[in-house]
């Protein structure tokens, strides 16, 4: 099952988009309140130039609308990574997560049979086909999770195409991962969970990722070591939920249109947080619940602030240039606008 959804930015505003087939899914929450933001639910995919959000309630109301050049959205598929050590460890003692022995946690094996049913929804949805760019926090399970689902198929010697994983990762006994036919993986920082104390969420070094993950672009993380983790101080609430909002407008810096992020509960929970506050509670609910391991929830978020690319397949119209009177200006005088 999927559902899709607007959500809105300080500067950006973001839209749920309900699709028939399209989220895989789970129900608390916390707040960190944008300046402007909306968020409506669709019952269909749109293909248009143009995204109309509406309420069936309140048609009427202006408030309760949105419509936005579609050269200014964007398709984000946001995954929760699929279960990891650290997971099963943390429900039966939370303060295992204390312990070095699950440093930066990899997949169970249940959490591989979650990323194969993952991976079998984006192929038979139609999905793998959109995806333009997967942006992945470089903490072992959400790259296993990404490039198990977006990745190409089984690697083979002799082709000439770096692996995005080598075999064998995370003890997994897991075949490489070809990058073949397959969008282009980077991590980035910015999608990491809660920085500090749980030894789970801290990373290895790049050079080492880059072992096991030689086809995923790390060139946008600056430091080798993790220099963000501390065993002392745990990142605040309030400070996720801050880099969540910078990371979703670092989206718009991007050109790609529909982008898949593979990343994590608490990141996920705190980010969303943020947005739904001018709707329906329903749907409020709906942005914010909790996911659920490889939980996969595809959200479109509007670029009201122009910090993004204004390519656009809209047609201009009136070539050649010709008469263009629109019908019911009757005979008053022709504005300079419609005689060019």
């Amino acid at each position: 099952m999927t559902n899709n959804l607007f959500i809105g930015l300080p500067n950006l505003i973001t839209i749920p988009f309900c699709s028939s087939k399209t989220n895989h899914f789970p129900t608390h929450i916390k707040r960190h309140q944008p300046s402007s933001s909306g968020i409506v639910p669709f019952s269909s995919p749109i293909s248009s130039s143009i995204r109309c959000s509406f309420s069936l309630p309140d048609m009427d109301t202006v408030s309760s609308q949105g419509l936005y050049p579609l050269h200014h959205c964007k398709t984000i598929h946001l995954v929760r990574h699929a279960q990891g050590i650290h997971n099963v460890a943390g429900e039966l003692d939370h303060s295992a997560y204390l312990s070095p022995e699950l440093f930066d946690a990899h997949l169970t094996p249940l959490g591989w049979q979650q990323v194969d049913n993952l991976r079998k929804h984006v192929h038979s949805s139609g999905l793998s086909k959109r995806i333009e760019l997967v942006v992945v926090s470089p903490l072992l399970r959400t790259m296993q999770t990404a490039v198990a689902v977006f990745g190409g198929q089984g690697y083979m010697d002799g082709i000439d195409v770096a692996p995005l994983m080598v075999e064998n990762v995370g003890k997994s006994s897991r075949p490489a991962i070809s990058s073949l036919n397959s969008p282009p993986f980077v991590a980035v920082e910015l999608c990491r969970e809660h920085l500090g104390v749980h030894w789970c969420d801290k990373r290895r070094s790049i050079t080492d990722y880059q072992q096991l993950f030689p086809a995923i672009d790390f060139s946008l993380i600056e430091s080798d070591d993790d220099i963000l983790w501390k065993p002392d101080v745990r990142e605040a609430n309030e400070e996720v939920a801050a880099r969540g909002l910078k990371f979703l407008n670092w989206l718009w810096t991007r050109k790609e249109k529909e982008i898949a992020v593979v990343t994590h509960s608490g990141f996920l929970i705190h980010t969303l947080g943020a947005f739904g506050n001018d709707c329906h509670p329903t749907m409020k609910s709906e942005i914010c619940r909790p996911f659920k391991n490889c939980e996969l929830r595809s959200v479109v978020t509007v670029d009201k602030s122009m910090i993004g690319s204004t390519d656009t397949f809209d047609h201009h119209g009136n070539i050649p240039c010709g008469p263009d009177v629109p019908s019911d200006n009757g005979n008053e005088e022709i504005p300079d606008a419609f005689s060019k």
